[in-house]
């Protein structure tokens, strides 16, 4: 016999007990629970109980307004709030500035991944992120009022490194959400956008002897459920809530939407354009940073702005969008539908998202800033009477090879516009961002000065890098812009100034910026390199799709220099391994690139194990009266070359 698990909201929030730790899934208003959320809100105010609860989240639940947890910021109803984010909770944030309950901050990375510790009973949670922030218990120690005494991590020094550890503890309910449920508890996810740290909640959970409550649209026929579409199995499952349509919103934007769900891919290349305001100047310039194949992720808010230009010039299709809940691929969301992406090529759970970005997975990232300061500290978790938290801010920014820091110079009433190719300050923000000391550290100066990381602070009107000394230096400024007046004047420190140049004259213009064919060269640079020892250059296009004269042409002039620059006939090889080009294009790639195969080399081979295409490209190597030399392995190729 088999326990029917479905029961109402009421009866499944009755069984958590006072004091009790709660875990709630959700990021933003994906995957939040808010059915459970309102019938807790409901039991406390008519009963108040339960009580004193701890609760743990590693992402911001919430709409900035209402929602989520923002219903939940009740007196009495919380001992202790650990969270990754309070910035779309901002009920929550004043209750915690207001010292209503023992109040921390801690990053998503480390939280997300609490679960899977507790859940196998091991100790705790080592990573190095967080070290030299706020997160550093030499410095706050995650605490974020004054009714925060205990110490929940500490540095730890393990095989001779220091490390940030957080001490495992028992969590006795979680909040969870899924699409469909059986009567057993088994739990599918079918129209949710993201999996989250769900299935690591539920197990952390029964590990501890708890109980897991389930939210769901629907309840599917007794094993009907497809086992390898179950994310998580009934067993760890206690009770089904079946919830009303508005309060199981895909998020708290969209209804339901299968694009978001990955269900159907549509065509993103008909975005609207960005008007040039600040927030479009600032996104254009970080895209400049962009290099072909990147793996990157983007904040909220200004940096979403970056996926939008890198569709509008045409290179989107070369880079792979992330996003920390754990989308990979696509064009991201934003707004309230963020933490999404339209055209997603895979989603993973959080924990494993924050895995691959501590491990040095991300190229590139750009996040908001709301401070930064002379020693290139960045703060975007606590300003003025505002808690935000880091969110997985600390994760990315530590990690991540190529760091984008965003957000115009002054805030609170800046007003700018474009003419003329040249920037104009209309008004001037009454808030400067750019101050001696930042009021809480997000991000640590120091350390990304002492690593192998490339960092700018990238605003309208101006743009800084942070340079091995650990010194902020201005390298670029606006057209239009005058540095002591509209620079200088507006900053609490003075920067270096040993080489300032004017910012690309392109992001000031109202027509797309025209991007792509540089953007395609730095991809060829890194696909085409001489090995000078051996007098050999590869040439290597595997995955690569020609779709454009331009392209066949930027092959030609990458190809070009560099044999230019070995000073004498090089030896070829040509990877063609899954290489992508129209049969009408062949003939012009071929005519193009004919010069530099004649002039520079002096023997070339190429292979290919694709069978049609070494017979497509072989018989237009002879019409064009080239040899083919084409093999189909590389060991093939490289023989033959060197047996030439």
């Amino acid at each position: 016999m088999k326990q029917n698990k479905v029961v109402t909201a009421d009866e499944a929030i009755a069984a958590i007990k006072d004091g009790a730790v709660l875990c709630a899934a959700g990021f933003v208003g994906n995957g939040t629970p808010e059915e459970l959320i309102i019938a807790l809100e409901k039991r406390y105010k008519s009963t108040a109980t339960p009580k004193n609860l701890t609760l743990l989240f590693s992402s911001g639940l919430g709409d900035a307004k209402e929602r989520g947890l923002n219903r939940l910021a009740l007196e009495g109803l919380w001992k202790r709030v650990i969270a990754g984010h309070y910035g779309l909770m901002p009920k929550m944030g004043q209750l915690a500035l207001a010292n209503g309950f023992e109040g921390y901050n801690l990053p998503q990375g480390i939280l997300t991944n609490f679960y899977r510790a507790v859940a196998a009973r091991r100790p705790g949670v080592f990573s190095k992120v967080g070290l030299g922030t706020f997160v550093d218990p030499r410095i706050e120690g995650g605490k974020i009022n004054e009714r925060a005494k205990e110490d929940l991590v500490e540095v730890v020094t393990l095989a001779g490194q220091e490390w940030i550890f957080m001490k495992s503890f028992p969590v006795n309910v979680a909040f969870i959400r899924g699409t469909t449920a059986d009567a057993a508890g088994n739990i599918t996810f079918e129209k949710e956008i993201l999996t989250l740290d769900t299935l690591s909640m539920a197990e952390a959970v029964k590990a501890s002897g708890g109980i897991v409550i389930a939210q769901v649209e629907r309840i599917a026929a007794k094993g009907s459920l497809k086992a390898k579409e179950v994310k998580v199995p009934g067993i760890m499952v206690d009770y089904v809530v079946v919830a009303k349509p508005e309060n199981h919103m895909q998020t708290y934007a969209t209804q339901y939407s299968p694009v978001l769900s990955g269900e159907i891919k549509i065509d993103i290349q008909a975005k609207k354009r960005l008007a040039l305001d600040d927030r479009k100047i600032i996104a254009r310039r970080a895209a400049m940073e962009l290099a072909p194949f990147d793996v990157i992720n983007l904040g909220i808010g200004v940096p979403e702005g970056v996926s939008t230009i890198a569709n509008e010039e045409k290179i989107l299709n070369y880079l792979t969008m992330t996003v920390e809940p754990g989308i990979i691929g696509g064009m991201p969301t934003g707004g309230l539908d963020f933490g999404g992406s339209v055209n997603a090529e895979a989603i993973i759970d959080m924990p494993d998202q924050f895995n691959f970005y501590d491990g040095g997975g991300l190229d590139l990232t750009c996040l908001g800033m709301a401070q930064c300061d002379a020693s290139g500290n960045v703060n975007s978790s606590k300003f003025g009477k505002r808690l935000a938290g880091c969110g997985g801010f600390i994760n990315i920014s530590q990690n991540a090879k190529t760091v984008l820091f965003v957000g115009t110079l002054t805030a609170d009433g800046l007003e700018v516009s474009v003419a003329d190719g040249k920037l104009k300050i209309d008004q001037e923000g009454k808030t400067k961002k750019f101050i001696q000391q930042v009021q809480q550290i997000t991000f640590s100066g120091k350390i990304g000065s002492q690593g192998d990381q490339h960092i700018l602070y990238i605003t309208e009107r101006a743009v800084f890098q942070l340079r091995k000394d650990g010194r902020i230096e201005l390298i670029e400024v606006a057209p239009g812009v005058d540095i002591e007046k509209d620079i200088l004047a507006q900053m609490d420190f003075r920067p270096v100034m040993d080489n300032v140049r004017q910012m690309d004259a392109r992001i000031f213009r109202d027509e797309p910026m025209g991007v792509r064919g540089e953007f395609m060269v730095r991809a060829l640079e890194r696909r085409i390199r001489y090995d000078a020892a051996a007098n050999v250059l590869h040439l290597d296009f595997s995955g690569l799709e020609i779709d454009s004269i331009e392209d066949c042409e930027i092959i030609r002039d990458v190809a070009t220099a560099r044999c230019q620059a070995a000073g004498k006939k090089v030896n070829a090889i040509v990877n063609y391994e899954a290489f992508s080009i129209s049969d009408d294009l062949i003939d012009t790639y071929l005519a193009i690139n004919e010069p530099v195969i004649r002039d520079y080399y002096a023997h070339v081979t190429r292979f290919t194990g694709n069978d049609e295409m070494l017979g497509k490209l072989a018989e237009r190597f002879q019409q064009h009266h080239l040899a083919p030399s084409l093999f189909h392995t590389e060991q093939e190729a490289e023989r033959a070359l060197f047996s030439a």
